[in-house]
């Protein structure tokens, strides 16, 4: 494969609609594997432009990366308030956990950045579009109601038909073209591409060529695998200690004592599950997720940071109970949802870092102290134990009761729902 520099792979923008070009081999041939595009994003990190030589670049690049994350999120926390869809997220969540353990590098943790604006420019672009139907329907309703057949009535039936069809139109042109934020204000320039692109017979070639890297890029299959798998991963360690965690009905007996069981095992296994995870997405393999020796061993390596971690992970995981005191409607989810994800996203960029680096240092044979690895492995017990002591009383806050307590939507589904939303 030939060398990718900044400046070659900006020679492959589309001119028509602005959009990134696939890397090309020797024979000029499409190459869609992760690792071109993984190029792609290291020439264009190595060609960011100095803040004091290049400023107003700068400044330009830097709102495009804004945006890109910002319309990652939202397109996450829309999935992510879906049911079944939602395993979706959480193999992307293991994807980028994996990808960051296996390489060390943050950058590697937004494999979808560069495609996600496209969603919420087409999203977008299209509300906009359909809001000035909305308002003529309204009118043509209210006249329509009061004084039926009226000369009002009818010219705001026929602008509503006419407005519909060139709006229609528009759409459709803007989509063929791509769905970019120019192809929704450039109506004319929509149409004269495409008739040319029917013209010369390569319209149908090059847009099948574009959907299919598209959904290649999007490793749907990939993704819902992880997920679904990831998932198994986590429910198998945590099902045993939150069924026993959970229950007491009653202030009694043998009841509490097994749930204090169940709540000291939740403690340990919480500290040892988001590892057992990132091991599985790291390696791929399911009975990597088990392998709870080799993650000890790691655990001996960085005992501080892989303890400084899992603080962050509960910290961030633990106001999020909150937000399962009250559920939106179906159509609304994806507002919480989003605070979910981008509460998340993060931690599972930095377990994925700190698993990297456990697994370096014992390649390097860099063993902490054993006083080091006994004081952090107890206070990391601890402190979770009194995360585990708050989540109990989670199912007092809303009325999902004790299901409330199997979620751990930190390790499972990112969302305030598990599997069901309510109406």
């Amino acid at each position: 494969m030939q060398t990718v520099t900044a400046n070659s792979i900006d020679e492959n923008r589309f001119p028509e609609n602005g959009e990134r070009d696939l890397l090309k081999d020797e024979n000029g041939t499409a190459d869609s594997v992760s690792e071109d595009r993984d190029l792609f994003i290291a020439a264009e990190m190595a060609s960011f432009p100095v803040p004091w030589k290049h400023p107003i670049k700068f400044v330009g690049l830097v709102i495009s990366r804004l945006f890109a994350f910002v319309s990652l999120m939202l397109v996450l926390a829309v999935l992510a308030a879906i049911p079944i869809v939602n395993f979706f997220v959480l193999g992307y969540f293991l994807n980028v956990e994996g990808r960051v353990a296996r390489s060390g590098k943050i950058r590697d943790g937004f494999p979808l950045l560069d495609i996600a604006p496209r969603f919420v420019t087409i999203a977008a672009g299209v509300w906009i579009f359909l809001l000035p139907l909305r308002f003529l329907s309204s009118f043509a309703a209210d006249a329509r109601l009061i004084d039926p057949g009226a000369t009002a009535d009818i010219n705001f039936h026929i602008g509503l038909n006419i407005a519909w069809a060139l709006i229609t139109v528009h759409l459709i042109f803007a989509l063929a073209r791509g769905g970019s934020f120019w192809c929704f204000v450039r109506p004319f320039k929509n149409i004269r591409w495409t008739i040319k692109q029917l013209r010369e017979g390569s319209y149908f070639a090059h847009a099948d060529q574009k959907i299919q890297e598209f959904v290649r890029r999007m490793e749907i299959k990939n993704h819902f695998s992880l997920g679904i798998r990831g998932f198994a991963v986590a429910f198998l360690w945590l099902l045993i200690p939150t069924v026993l965690f959970s229950i007491a009905e009653e202030p009694e007996g043998i009841q509490i004592l097994l749930t204090l069981i169940g709540g000291f095992l939740l403690a340990i296994t919480l500290s040892w599950a988001p590892f057992l995870q990132a091991r599985f997405a790291s390696e791929g393999n399911f009975s990597a997720g088990m392998q709870l020796r080799e993650v000890r061993s790691l655990y001996a390596h960085s005992p501080i940071v892989w303890s400084l971690s899992l603080v962050v992970l509960y910290l961030l995981a633990l106001p999020l109970y909150l937000f399962k005191a009250f559920l939106l409607p179906a159509d609304a989810m994806w507002l919480i949802t989003l605070v979910f994800v981008v509460s998340i996203y993060p931690t599972r960029i930095l377990l994925g870092w700190v698993y990297h680096r456990a697994v370096k240092k014992r390649e390097a044979e860099k063993k902490a102290h054993w006083s080091v690895r006994l004081l952090f492995g107890t206070l990391i017990v601890l402190l979770i134990g009194i995360f585990v002591f708050i989540l109990f009383f989670t199912q007092f806050l809303g009325e999902q009761g004790k299901l409330v307590l199997f979620h751990h939507h930190s390790l499972l589904l990112p969302a305030p729902f598990q599997g069901t939303i309510n109406p």
